[in-house]
């Protein structure tokens, strides 16, 4: 499977199974991590951590302390399409690990970035 990543009316490929897409919650300058596997139904979030708790970000039920991270296992389905909003008012934007490296995507204010799982030719599929 490969991840698509789509901004500004460009498309990046990235041929990869799994990735963690992390972020700092503009409000209350806490991180997020969430690690995502591509699957042919989606992409799945398997793990999400939050890095202490605030407003409107409460660990839900069933989250573990984990060396001062909040660890759990959201319940949602896979996804075919994630949009990652570019607001500007964290100091950075959204930042995507892989095995071959990391990113980071949306630092400044402006459209959104969609992830999605790549085509079997490696370009987005239609929605």
């Amino acid at each position: 499977m490969s991840l698509c990543i789509l901004a500004a009316g460009k498309t990046v490929t990235l041929a990869i199974a799994a990735f963690t897409l992390s972020w700092t919650h503009s409000v209350e300058r806490t991180r997020w991590e969430e690690d995502w596997k591509v699957t042919p139904s989606g992409l799945q979030v398997v793990e999400a951590r939050i890095k202490g708790s605030g407003a409107g970000m409460e660990p839900p039920e069933g989250a573990e302390l984990k060396d001062g991270w909040w660890a759990y296992a959201p319940k949602v389905g896979p996804q075919r399409h994630v949009s990652l909003a570019a607001s500007g008012a964290t100091g950075n934007g959204w930042t995507l690990c892989t095995v071959q490296g990391c990113r980071e995507l949306g630092r400044e204010a402006g459209g959104s970035i969609a992830l999605e799982p790549c085509g079997s030719d490696g370009t987005s599929q239609p929605r």
